[in-house]
């Protein structure tokens, strides 16, 4: 189509304009975790049960909430963004996890499973030209 073909030009944007977004989106879904205290972080760290991992709920909650906020933040800047991307499909992946086995119905576990596949797409993509570390 002669009419979008231009648009390859943009690539670097264009991942500028979804780091933007997924980082602002994983910020509003950290802030709320990371500002739950104690009690959300050991709900949250439950989840690490489906991996047979039972210590440390607390931390393991408190991690994922840093993960979804500070690492949206940096990915958003695109500083250290491969390694953000890692964690965030790790975190993602356990919630998937533990929605699946939980309520055992895929679509109650889509969107983890939608972003874990959009964050280790972009961990192999990498950040662009516009981004902190310029890598």
């Amino acid at each position: 189509m002669a009419i979008l073909g231009k648009l390859g030009r943009y690539q670097n944007f264009g991942l500028l304009v979804m780091r933007i977004g997924l980082g602002a989106m994983m910020i509003l879904h950290g802030k709320d975790k990371l500002m739950g205290g104690v009690d959300t972080w050991t709900d949250l760290g439950h989840a690490m049960g489906k991996l047979h991992i039972h210590f440390w709920p607390a931390f393991w909650g408190f991690m994922c909430a840093i993960t979804e906020t500070i690492g949206g933040l940096f990915c958003m800047l695109g500083l250290w963004f491969r390694l953000v991307c890692l964690l965030l499909v790790i975190n993602f992946i356990v919630a998937a996890l533990y929605h699946f086995t939980t309520i055992a119905e895929i679509k109650e576990c889509a969107h983890a499973i939608e972003l874990a596949s959009t964050f280790f797409g972009l961990m192999f993509i990498g950040a662009g030209a516009y981004s902190v570390d310029k890598s």
